[in-house]
């Protein structure tokens, strides 16, 4: 007989809570703001001088493999991204299984044409080729390079698209209250790319 207490407990450690929509296509064309942050926050990926991003090996190869992505993913347009010590910011724009039309924005939740994989699927392909690359370039397998999940928004007009791109370009400048930094010095201004 199964203990119903063991099994509601094995339950409740192990389920994580999904940050996602729920019942959002993830796959359908739009436009998405991520966020992905290292295991642990580690800045593994260079340092900031001056405002400026200077990238070591391991954030040469993040930065290669994301720009490697529609290599993959044929329906998959990149827009702005910066790879800083601890974490990346990107957008991801999905235009459509083999269609490249001019990006499109999303104007709500609504149906529309979906892509083979979905944001999820190429999040995970990122995460999986860059911490195989980087973990050869250190020697240490199957070390986890990457937290479990990340944050993501879906861009649903062009005044939205245009304050992220500006958020992601000034990132670098903003290191020294980026709530990211472990030695940040004051708490991050308010976050301007949301309004």
């Amino acid at each position: 007989m199964i203990d119903q207490n063991c099994t509601d407990r094995f339950q409740t450690r192990h389920h994580r809570r999904s940050i996602r929509i729920k019942g959002y296509d993830y796959s359908q064309v739009g436009a998405y703001f991520v966020t992905i942050c290292t295991h642990n926050r580690a800045c593994l990926f260079g340092e900031v001088v001056a405002g400026e991003m200077r990238l070591n090996d391991a954030g040469r190869i993040v930065h290669g493999v994301w720009n490697d992505l529609p290599n993959h993913y044929p329906y998959v347009e990149l827009d702005a991204f910066v790879v800083m010590p601890n974490h990346v910011h990107g957008i991801i724009i999905i235009v459509g299984a083999g269609l490249k039309p001019a990006p499109t924005i999303t104007t709500g939740l609504k149906p529309a044409p979906t892509a083979k994989h979905g944001l999820p699927e190429i999040v995970r392909a990122f995460k999986t080729f860059s911490s195989r690359h980087i973990n050869e370039l250190r020697g240490t397998p199957g070390l986890p390079v990457w937290q479990r999940n990340y944050y993501e928004h879906i861009i649903r007009n062009e005044d939205s698209l245009n304050r992220i791109r500006q958020y992601i370009f000034h990132n670098p400048a903003r290191w020294t209250w980026d709530r990211e930094n472990p030695e940040a010095t004051a708490p991050e201004p308010e976050v301007i790319w949301r309004y």
